[in-house]
C-alpha cells in the first residue's frame, strides 16, 4: 500500500461533493471580488434589464469563478482547509462560525 494514501483522510461523498465545493464558491467569490462588484453594480442599475445590460460583466464574472472552480491546486487548498476545520471542531466541539466570533469583554 502506498504510504502517501495511507495518511489521506477518506472524504465523505457529501464532505468532497458538496461541503468543499460551497468553500471553494465562497473563497472563490472573494478572489473574484472586483467582478462581483461590477456585476451587481451593474444588476442594480440595469434594473429590470440586466439580462440584457450586464452580459459582459456577468461572463466575465462567469470565466473568473470557472478558472478557480476548475484548478486543482484550488480544490487541494480548499480541502485541505476544510480539514483543519473538521479537526478543529472535533477537538473543540465548537463550528468554524461560532470560532470566529469576538467574546464578550465584559459579562
Amino acid at each position: 500500500m502506498d504510504p502517501s494514501k495511507a495518511e489521506e483522510p477518506q472524504l465523505r461523498h457529501v464532505e468532497k461533493d458538496v461541503l468543499i465545493p460551497k468553500l471553494m464558491r465562497e473563497k472563490a467569490k472573494e478572489r473574484c471580488a472586483q467582478h462581483v462588484d461590477v456585476f451587481s453594480r451593474c444588476c442594480k442599475d440595469a434594473g429590470f434589464f440586466m439580462v440584457f445590460r450586464c452580459r459582459e460583466e456577468n461572463a466575465a464574472l462567469k470565466e473568473c469563478l470557472t478558472l478557480h472552480y476548475q484548478d486543482p491546486a484550488f480544490f487541494e487548498e480548499c480541502k485541505q482547509e476544510y480539514l483543519r476545520e473538521k479537526h478543529e471542531y472535533k477537538q473543540t466541539g465548537i463550528p468554524a462560525k461560532n470560532r470566529k466570533q469576538k467574546l464578550p469583554t465584559s459579562m
